[in-house]
């Protein structure tokens, strides 16, 4: 199964969802400076990614049979969590906003790698910008949050 879609994202609180669609999961909202630095947080049946605009921001979601053999120089900032779907139905949504998509996948664990793209090409209000995000999944075993790559600059959006 390969599947590729794109979307654009209201990631309002700087977050947007991946998600079991069946198991409705509470976004955490214990978050950590740790958390804000890897960018990414996860918790039951949900992870959060973390986008560094407060605005609408373009997101490529890949979803692969096997792990991802992405080149890692092209971005900025790399961090990897883990997603269970029981019901193998995913939901993309926004913070305070719709959902996106409901995607139909084989029930099972996930690997969730996000990849973040231009950060430095941002406005200085952070509100504007060219940087981009890419989401790339595949069955895995669980695994605890890893950043692969951190990003040194930034605002830090606390």
């Amino acid at each position: 199964m390969n599947i590729k879609k794109y979307y654009e994202i209201f990631a309002d609180y700087h977050q947007f969802y991946l998600m079991d669609a069946e198991q409705t999961p509470r976004a955490p909202e214990d978050w950590t400076k740790d958390d804000v630095q890897r960018r990414i947080k996860a918790d039951k049946y949900i992870v959060v990614i973390q986008p560094e605009r407060n605005t609408t921001v373009p997101v490529e979601l890949e979803i692969l049979d096997g792990a991802s053999k992405e080149n890692f120089e092209n971005w900025d900032h790399i961090a990897e969590a883990s997603l269970e779907l029981p019901s193998g139905k995913l939901q993309i949504g926004e913070c305070c906003g719709e959902t996106k998509d409901v995607l139909f996948l084989p029930s099972g664990s996930y690997k969730v790698r996000a990849f973040y793209g231009n950060l430095d090409a941002l406005s200085f209000d952070g509100l504007n910008g060219d940087d981009h995000y890419k989401i790339v999944m595949w069955q895995a075993s669980l695994e605890d949050v890893k950043v692969v790559k951190q990003y040194k600059n930034g605002r830090g959006f606390e």
